[in-house]
C-alpha cells in the first residue's frame, strides 16, 4: 500500500496542472454553498440581535423594510417625516417611552443621529470618555468614528451641508465633541449622536443671532413695529452653539410641527405594545412596525434566494463529477501503456484499480482541505454587518 501511495503522490506532482485544475474544480462546488450558508446565518444572527433590542418603530406610511433598516442601521430613507406631536401623543398615552430620532443629516459622510438620552439607555450605550450629548450643539462620537476621525472630547466636528450652493440653506454647524461612546460592535459605533434639538438647527428651523431689539445694524432692518423687528436675510446666523449664545437660539413656527425621521417606542408590557400598535396602524399617515417581524420577513426572501443558489450549486456539483469522470477515463486511456507495464512486472489488476482509487482520493482530499481552508478564512475575515449596512 505504501508503494501505491508513493506512486499516486509522484503522479500528482508530475502532473501539477491536471492535479491543480481537478482540485479547484472539486473545491469550488464544496466551498460556495457552505460559505453562503455561513454568511447568511451570521448576518441573520446580527440582524436579529439588533432588531430584538428595538421593540417598536413608528414612521410615516410606506415601505416597512425601509423604515426598520433606517432606524436599525441609520440608512437614508425615502419616507417622509413625522411631526413632533406624534411623539407627544405616544408619551401622553402612558403605555411606554417614545424616543425621537432624526436621521436626515451627516457629518464627514457619517450618519448624525439626533435623539434623546432614553436612546442611550435603551441601547445600553455609555460614554467611555466625556458624556452623552445633553446640550444643543454637543456631539458624542461612536468608537469607530472617533478612531477614524482622530477626534476626542473637546474637539470640533462640522456637519455636512445638504445644499452646498444654496445660500438660503443653513450653514454647516460646528458641533462640540462632548464624549466618545464605548465600543459595542454595533452600528452605533459608526454614528455621531446629538440632541434632537440640534437636528432642528441643522434643518434651519431653529437658529441663534444677536438681539434684534438691541444690537443690530440698522441696514439690516426692513421694518420695525412695537415689539417686532423685520430683518433682512443678510442677517448672519450663528453656526456654533456656545454658552454665550445658547440663550439666543429659538424656533420659528409651531414647535409641535418640528420634524422627526422616526420614533422608537419602548412599551411597558406586551399588552401596551399590542394596543399602541393597533391604534397607530389604524390611524392615517403613520405606521408602527416590529423590527423583529420585519427582519424575519426579510430573511425569508433571503432563504428563497439561498434555495435557488443551493439548486444551482447541486447542478454545478453534478457537472463537476461528470467532468472529473471524463478526465479519469481519458487519463486511463492515455496511461494504458503504463498500466500494461505494471501488469507485466507483477502488479495485479486489483493493485492497478487501487492506484486509480488512491489518486482520486488524493485529489478529493486536497479539494476538501482547500475548501475547508476557504471556509475557515471566511469565518475569520467575515465582514462586519454593521459596516456593510452602515
Amino acid at each position: 500500500m505504501r508503494g501505491i501511495l508513493l506512486l499516486s503522490w509522484r503522479h500528482a506532482l508530475h502532473n501539477r496542472a491536471q492535479t491543480t485544475i481537478l482540485t479547484l474544480c472539486i473545491a469550488v462546488p464544496v466551498f460556495l454553498p457552505l460559505a453562503a450558508r455561513l454568511l447568511i446565518h451570521r448576518y441573520q444572527d446580527d440582524l436579529t440581535a439588533r432588531a430584538e433590542n428595538t421593540p417598536l418603530v413608528v414612521g410615516t406610511q410606506g415601505n416597512r423594510f425601509d423604515l426598520a433598516l433606517s432606524v436599525l442601521y441609520f440608512r437614508e430613507s425615502e419616507l417622509g417625516t413625522l411631526p413632533f406631536t406624534r411623539l407627544a401623543e405616544l408619551n401622553a398615552a402612558g403605555m411606554g417611552t417614545a424616543i425621537p430620532l432624526n436621521l436626515r443629516f451627516t457629518a464627514r459622510g457619517l450618519p448624525v443621529v439626533a435623539t434623546s438620552p432614553e436612546y442611550f439607555e435603551l441601547r445600553g450605550l455609555r460614554a467611555e470618555r466625556g458624556s452623552i450629548p445633553l446640550m444643543l450643539g454637543d456631539a458624542a462620537l461612536g468608537a469607530r468614528v472617533a478612531r477614524e476621525l482622530g477626534l476626542s472630547p473637546g474637539d470640533a466636528l462640522f456637519s455636512d451641508q445638504r445644499e452646498l450652493y444654496d445660500i438660503s440653506k443653513p450653514p454647516a454647524l460646528k458641533m462640540h465633541v462632548c464624549g466618545v461612546l464605548a465600543e459595542g460592535g454595533t452600528p452605533d459605533d459608526g454614528a455621531v449622536f446629538v440632541d434632537v434639538g440640534t437636528a432642528w438647527v441643522l434643518e434651519g428651523l431653529a437658529h441663534g443671532h444677536d438681539d434684534a431689539l438691541v444690537e443690530v445694524d440698522e441696514s439690516l432692518v426692513l421694518g420695525r413695529t412695537e415689539g417686532n423687528v423685520v430683518l433682512s436675510q443678510a442677517m448672519i446666523e450663528y453656526n456654533e452653539v456656545t454658552p454665550e449664545n445658547l440663550a439666543s437660539f429659538h424656533y420659528h413656527g409651531d414647535p409641535a410641527r418640528l420634524p422627526l425621521s422616526a420614533i422608537v417606542f419602548d412599551p411597558t408590557d406586551a399588552k401596551a405594545a399590542t394596543l399602541t400598535k393597533a391604534r397607530v396602524n389604524a390611524s392615517e399617515g403613520w405606521q408602527m412596525v416590529t423590527p423583529v417581524d420585519v427582519i424575519e420577513d426579510l430573511m425569508a426572501f433571503v432563504f428563497r434566494i439561498r434555495a435557488l443558489f443551493d439548486s444551482l450549486s447541486a447542478v454545478l456539483g453534478a457537472c463537476t463529477v461528470l467532468m472529473c469522470a471524463l478526465v479519469v477515463l481519458l487519463s486511463m486511456r492515455i496511461r494504458a501503456a503504463e498500466m500494461s507495464t505494471l501488469n507485466r512486472i507483477g502488479c495485479s489488476r486489483f493493485a492497478v484499480a487501487r492506484l486509480y482509487a488512491v489518486e482520486i482520493a488524493l485529489v478529493v482530499g486536497l479539494s476538501l482541505v482547500l475548501a475547508a481552508a476557504g471556509i475557515g478564512s471566511v469565518a475569520v475575515l467575515l465582514p462586519d454587518l454593521a459596516r456593510v449596512l452602515g
